[in-house]
């Protein structure tokens, strides 16, 4: 069974503007016409593709379909370059998962280099790196940062190095919380700063050295920069990059709970196992981004 190339189209532009309405405008065509397009492919595919919600997401059955359309648009954009043909002016999307920490120290400089290459586009998901490789199955990206070494079906995983956390906090707090010491029973009352409801690295760190699973107090802190920013206001004590946290360490506006006891996260790259230029030019510039700045092995 042949898929209409106008109906696959009108299925990745609903995903990824997340709208009937944005597919539309990014398609140049009306809205009825995007919704007869999606309605003629679920009728031949036998399911519903996509749930209508703000956004519109694939449902499960689209999730394989999703993956697809985004395989074809690269594939085709390879295709097409030789030639010189498709628009002037056409940008080609990347849907990509990262975590805040990445995205905040070491990433960046990968994409600004692929983006000197030619005209792309970048969908950011931010996800914790324990949970990224999800978006991947689902077929929402097309790559991305994650901390599960095991290939997911398809891809191809690749090691980037390591991102090493350092447990900090204020002096003030310091000396109000662990005056007497970094043992159980002060991290069991100090107040802990996390990223959100996924974030373990706290929880491991305490493991490490207690042998225990503590439940302190916490406060969750959902931005990168924010999370340092709350460990130096004192208040609660967090793991945050080394990369970030080396100069208020140098002036004396942050100390390590334990002094060299770092926590060190390995981070993998994930791609689609796929012959594309613009695939192969963002790999190529994200190892050299991790090369610069995560600790190598």
């Amino acid at each position: 069974m042949q898929i209409d190339s106008r109906q696959l189209a009108a299925f990745d532009a609903v995903l990824r503007e997340g709208s009937f309405d944005g597919a539309a405008r990014a398609l140049h065509v009306t809205p009825s016409a995007i919704s007869q397009r999606i309605k003629g492919l679920e009728e031949r595919m036998g399911r519903v593709l996509i749930q209508r919600a703000s956004p519109c997401v694939a449902t499960p059955a689209g999730q394989a379909l999703q993956r697809h359309a985004q395989q074809v648009r690269l594939l085709e954009a390879d295709a097409l370059r030789p030639f010189g043909l498709g628009a002037p002016d056409a940008v080609l999307p990347l849907a990509l998962a990262v975590n805040a920490d990445s995205l905040a120290t070491w990433f960046v400089p990968a994409l600004a280099a692929v983006q000197a290459a030619g005209p792309v586009s970048f969908e950011l998901h931010v996800e914790d790196q324990d949970h990224s490789a999800l978006l991947l199955r689902e077929g929402r990206v097309m790559a991305a940062v994650t901390a599960e070494p095991q290939a997911v079906q398809g891809c191809v995983v690749e090691p980037l190095g390591a991102m090493r956390y350092l447990a900090v906090a204020s002096p003030a707090f310091m000396a109000r919380h662990f005056a007497r010491g970094v043992d159980a029973a002060a991290l069991a009352a100090a107040p802990c700063n996390v990223f959100n409801a996924k974030d373990a690295l706290q929880a491991r760190f305490m493991r490490r050295l207690t042998r225990k699973q503590l439940a302190p107090p916490l406060h969750r802190v959902p931005g990168t920069h924010g999370f340092v920013h709350a460990a130096v206001q004192g208040l609660g004590w967090g793991m945050n990059p080394q990369v970030l946290v080396a100069g208020l360490l140098a002036r004396g506006d942050l100390v390590e709970l334990v002094p060299g006891q770092s926590l060190d996260v390995a981070l993998y790259w994930q791609h689609w196992r796929v012959e594309s230029q613009a695939l192969r030019l963002l790999t190529g510039a994200v190892h050299a981004a991790a090369a610069a700045m995560l600790e190598q092995g």
